[in-house]
């Protein structure tokens, strides 16, 4: 279907021009796509840069609002100024999207947003030092003793501020006028964010459409849109660990260094993020393949593959982690009794995690690939092993994939490389014909046929039920000691410690096991691929056949492996666990416990009786922003 070309994608088209600005011929398109992809990555990243800075922005509202002394109305107007700016444009944009060259309009759309994040940062350069409210002390000239009761003297003499002086009392209320406004340099930065932001989604999506393969423009644009999914998870993570830094940050020694230092001095939580980081490559690379590795292993559609992740799985994850948390509750356990548990389980469902290596299944017979034609005695490793005597008179294509089963069990690539002569039926109805190569078997030329799609191996098929049993029964043991695995990490730290630990072992989790498990165990599985597809402009495609066997083993291999590693970390983190809450073989009660506890009873001015992360009556409060 022929479209009708406007100006602004013939500027578009210069990007795939050669250097005298005439049009590439066809063989360079290819060459060309690399250009796209430039682009993808840098729309990617755009689209990851906006997420961030508009999530940390809405994140930082109510420290916005106590930095610069506004009310919440005024910060709602600060807020909904992005979205002002965004419509001030966006209809605009989206019409003349067409007419102009649309990758120079976004990238002028990403330096507008860069300008406007800049000025939104500007106040934190052009204020002093936040002055956070203090009560009023009263120093006795008879003594040093400090009083919060500001009662008036006998001799009339006025009470006096004793963290005040006279030249702040003098200067504070200017101050506050002169910094009263600058709030007006974050609305204005947020303005210019959302007019920046208008032209990156409509033109980008729009340019992607155009200028790719209508069979990939799908899967660039959910690409491009998942990857800015990022920005908004990190923004609020930015947020989280900026809300809780003291407002004298940069003034002091700062809660960030030394309490970094203070976690990874601890060796409980030091083994606790390397056991967080193992499980989340499992747990990533299981997932991520579960579906294609029940597809290629079992004979098991995607559909049906996902359905029965959501109904099965899904629920007894579901199940037990709450029978986890139950357990916890009823039996009341110790930090001690809670780590022998998480390890207990945990060991227990690797034992059966390695039972998946039963659940053997044959490789797919495909003719001229893993099993060689009828009169053939051994497969070749050229390209021409898929030609025999049989179909040489077809001239099949070699780059074309459209898998028939025959009567003798046997797949071949397509209905022409099994030497069918005719056919009956339409759609997935389709029978083949007087297929010479089926022939065989006490099948005659007239009676050998084959079917679309794939034969069906039983042995596979018959494997199933038990894999899924295996799996469902090793995920309600994982989960079931979830929660227990989890509260290790607030026992073993100190209170002020906690929400911090929590951020450090979900950046490391995700850093170092959701981003690199996906493409190990991707690159690995391509590895196990028999049979890949051909791009129409040359190149491979997507994997057809897979030898199913070291799929297994390399899918399998890497989750057991990986998993091995944590039950050596589950081990080493009880050990630990153990010798830091007993003493003398009287278990110590956890941290939430004594605090718990403490609280009731009077406080001794022995420092030895506190564990370690408990408050003393001499640590000083400091106000947050």
């Amino acid at each position: 279907m022929d479209r009708s070309i406007t100006a602004g994608q013939l500027k578009d088209k210069s990007l795939f021009q050669d250097s005298d600005g005439s049009a590439a011929p066809a063989k360079n398109v290819c060459h060309n796509c690399s250009k796209l992809k430039i682009f993808l990555g840098a729309l990617a990243f755009s689209f990851f840069a906006k997420g961030f800075s508009g999530s940390y922005m809405k994140s930082m509202s109510s420290q916005i609002e106590r930095r610069f002394e506004i009310s919440s109305s005024i910060v709602g107007i600060i807020d909904g100024s992005f979205e002002i700016g965004n419509l001030l444009v966006m209809v605009l944009v989206s019409y003349l999207g067409p007419r102009v060259h649309r990758p120079k309009v976004i990238g002028v759309g990403c330096l507008i947003m860069s300008l406007g994040a800049f000025l939104s940062v500007m106040p934190q350069f052009l204020m002093g030092r936040y002055n956070y409210e203090r009560i009023t002390v009263t120093v006795h000239n008879s003594s040093m003793s400090v009083s919060a009761c500001s009662l008036a003297s006998s001799e009339g003499h006025p009470v006096t501020d004793a963290t005040e002086t006279p030249s702040t009392k003098k200067n504070f209320g200017c101050e506050k006028t002169t910094n009263s406004r600058l709030w007006l340099f974050v609305l204005m930065g947020n303005l210019l964010r959302g007019i920046g932001e208008a032209p990156v989604m409509p033109l980008g999506v729009s340019y992607i459409d155009d200028f790719s393969k209508e069979e990939n423009s799908a899967f660039y644009i959910g690409l491009v849109r998942s990857s800015g999914m990022f920005g908004p998870t990190l923004g609020f993570l930015l947020g989280s660990f900026c809300a809780s830094l003291w407002v004298d940050i940069g003034i002091v020694d700062i809660g960030f260094f030394p309490a970094l230092k203070k976690l990874f001095g601890n060796p409980v939580f030091l083994v606790y993020i390397f056991l967080t980081i193992l499980q989340y490559n499992s747990l990533v690379g299981l997932i991520t393949y579960e579906t294609k590795f029940m597809e290629q292993q079992f004979n098991v559609s995607v559909a049906r593959a996902i359905f029965l992740i959501g109904v099965i799985l899904l629920p007894i994850t579901i199940l037990g982690m709450f029978l986890g948390g139950f357990l916890i509750k009823k039996f009341k356990l110790h930090v001690t009794e809670m780590a022998k548990f998480a390890c207990i389980t945990f060991i227990v469902a690797y034992l059966l995690n390695l039972l998946y290596f039963t659940c053997s299944c044959e490789v797919l017979q495909v003719a001229g690939l893993t099993v060689p034609y009828s009169g053939l005695k051994h497969l070749s490793s050229s390209k021409n092993s898929f030609i025999a005597s049989c179909n040489a008179d077809c001239s099949c294509k070699l780059d074309q994939w459209d898998p028939v089963c025959g009567d003798n069990g046997i797949t071949y690539m397509t209905a022409c490389f099994a030497g069918c002569k005719s056919s009956t039926g339409t759609g997935k109805n389709m029978v083949f014909h007087n297929c010479s190569c089926v022939e065989g078997q006490g099948h005659g030329l007239a009676n050998s046929s084959a079917v679309l799609g794939q034969c069906q191996r039983e042995s596979c098929t018959k494997a199933f039920p038990y894999f899924l049993a295996l799996q469902t029964a090793c995920a309600f043991i994982l989960a079931l000691g979830g929660t227990p695995t989890y509260m290790i990490m607030f026992r073993s730290v100190s209170p002020d410690l906690k929400s911090f630990a929590v951020g450090i072992e979900t950046l490391g989790g995700r850093v170092l096991g959701g981003l690199p498990a996906p493409i190990y165990f991707g690159a690995l599985i391509d590895e196990t691929c028999l049979k890949w597809g051909t791009k129409n402009c040359g190149g491979s495609g997507s994997c057809r056949v897979y030898d199913t066997k070291a799929f297994r083993n390399v899918y399998l291999g890497l989750i057991a492996g990986l998993r091995a590693g944590c039950c050596l970390l589950y081990i080493v983190v009880s050990v630990l666990i153990i010798k830091r809450f007993k003493t003398h073989g009287t278990e110590m009660k956890d941290v939430k416990n004594t605090e718990r506890s403490t609280s009731k009873e009077p406080v001794t001015s022995n420092k030895k009786d506190f564990l370690p992360g408990a408050r003393t009556s001499d640590d000083s409060e400091e106000t947050r922003m």
